[in-house]
């Protein structure tokens, strides 16, 4: 039997069949003190004596795994790693995995709200009517219109998928390209400028690494059409924020709907919320019930496979670390 944290604060006393595995396999279950997200400081005031972590978006630094000898795993539940010190978990033969296939559905249904959000115009018709007013006006249709998908990976597929069945051209950067699903959906691959160049709508679906932070910035937002919009659900530091918000306030572009943020939550002043050509969300694209089921119990399986021996191969982010992964000691 060994320790195991659920961190994420929307798992906190959530009967689930995630509990279940973990329970079947007689571990001890722990929760953070507060049902929130945890910081550094509370990572590794709260982790000591924790063999194997189900993980939220809180920060796994080189600081904070120093500090935890006894962790073997943290099992993501998402998609995304990038709150974790990779090479220092190798590094300490700590095994980082994530949960592939379990939420691209949401995340292409949560862009989709916000593109249509953006071309229907709803927030704001919403507010004004709540007020008295009438604002009965033409607003932008989806068919016909060019959908930029930057990131053709499982995500970036199932919103083009989404894209085609509105009718929209889809066009595309990746640096890997599936060669068949482009084929088969008539998906023009471009380089990225191109794509920003000849959307109408710029959706990002890219992991953050070094090569594509800020990715999103002065000159690629300039190649953009003055009357297109950007969205983010993929994470906030693609986007270098004070030249979207440049953009955003001088009209360089519509505007943009964002669920990701490079600090989250964002402070109570952030200059985007007084934007009205922005729709905001917090970071809620890959959470819906069924895929907040799916991605937990994903990585659960993984601390139960993991922690009786077994290598789940398709879900470990570093399997260079098998060398140095112990189970005990």
């Amino acid at each position: 039997m060994a320790r195991v944290m659920i961190a994420p604060a929307p798992l906190a006393k959530l009967q689930s069949e995630f509990l279940r595995v973990l329970r079947d396999a007689k571990h001890e279950l722990v929760y953070p003190a507060k049902a929130v997200q945890m910081t550094e400081d509370d990572v590794i005031a709260q982790l000591p004596g924790i063999k194997g972590c189900l993980a939220g978006s809180e920060p796994y630094t080189e600081k904070a795994l120093i500090a935890l000898p006894d962790l073997k795993i943290i099992a993501r539940a998402g998609v995304g790693f990038d709150a974790v010190d990779i090479a220092a978990a190798t590094e300490r033969g700590i095994v980082v995995t994530f949960a592939p296939g379990t939420n691209h559905d949401a995340v292409a249904e949560h862009t989709f709200m916000l593109i249509l959000n953006l071309a229907k115009n709803f927030l704001n018709q919403h507010l004004q009517i709540q007020q008295g007013k009438w604002p009965r006006n033409a607003n932008l249709p989806l068919r016909g219109r060019t959908l930029g998908v930057v990131g053709l990976g499982r995500i970036g597929k199932t919103v083009a998928m989404r894209g085609i069945n509105f009718g929209m051209k889809i066009v595309a950067y990746e640096p890997m390209v599936d060669e068949a699903f482009v084929k088969k959906h008539d998906i023009a691959m471009m380089d990225f400028e191109q794509v920003m160049r000849k959307s109408d709508y710029v959706s990002l679906h890219v992991p953050l690494f070094p090569l594509t932070r800020h990715m999103i910035n002065r000159e690629s937002l300039s190649w953009m059409k003055p009357g297109a919009f950007l969205i983010n659900t993929a994470r906030g530091g693609l986007v270098n924020e004070p030249d979207l918000l440049d953009a955003l306030a001088n009209k360089r572009i519509a505007g943009a709907g964002l669920d990701v943020f490079d600090e989250e939550p964002p402070p109570a002043d952030h200059p985007f919320f007084k934007l009205d050509n922005v729709v905001l969300t917090a970071h809620t694209a890959g959470v819906d019930l069924q895929s907040r089921d799916d991605m937990a119990l994903s990585a659960a399986t993984s601390i139960v496979e993991i922690l009786r021996g077994d290598w789940p191969v398709e879900k470990i982010v570093n399997p260079e670390v098998k060398s140095k992964f112990k189970l005990n000691g």
